[in-house]
């Protein structure tokens, strides 16, 4: 596959998760409280569809380059790392909170008194790893992707939670970071 071809399908996977997170998750999430059924597939396809383009997209001779003990390392910790948080993060909320069905309770312990969205950290950390373990121009772009479309969600997720929890949400993000960092309110 060329670059160019990787480029217009990056591009365009941006598109569909602009167009279905800010708009048609955002539409559910007002009228429904709650994500429908065909939104929760459209969001797992996309996701499913990041998660496929190292696969589809990466250069026949990938990795080309071969990384040093201490980079491989750190690349595997920041791939395990990632997905342990990310696993661990999601059965903490509870699979339906998860995956935008319930939002009446607002999750502030474990990993979310350190982030409000440690599902995001970790399969960002899993990018990371994978783009250490396995370096090149579509690695990058796969993590950036990610971080674009993770978010677009992320936006829309808050803007339901704000409206749900009112001020408790507010306080919640005065004290607890988007990601990691600093925590800034609205």
């Amino acid at each position: 596959m060329t670059l160019t071809v990787y480029l217009i399908s990056a591009f365009l996977l941006l598109v569909a998760a602009f167009v279905f997170f800010r708009f048609f998750g955002r539409r559910d999430y007002r009228r429904k409280g709650r994500l429908t059924l065909f939104s929760l597939l459209v969001e797992t396809l996309i996701f499913f569809l990041w998660g496929g383009f190292p696969y589809i997209y990466g250069p026949s001779d990938w990795p080309a380059v071969q990384v040093g003990p201490i980079l491989e390392a750190m690349g595997w910790i920041s791939l395990a790392g990632g997905l342990g948080i990310m696993f661990t993060a999601m059965a903490g909320l509870g699979l339906r909170r998860a995956l935008g069905q319930e939002s009446k309770v607002l999750k502030q312990t474990g990993f979310y008194r350190v982030s409000r969205n440690p599902q995001i950290v970790g399969c960002a950390l899993y990018g990371i790893g994978f783009a250490l373990l396995w370096p090149s121009w579509y690695a990058l772009g796969w993590v950036i992707l990610f971080a674009a479309m993770a978010h677009m969600m992320v936006l829309t997720e808050e803007e339901h939670l704000r409206h749900v929890h009112g001020e408790e949400y507010v306080r919640y993000c005065a004290r607890v970071p988007r990601y990691l960092g600093f925590p800034h309110g609205w």
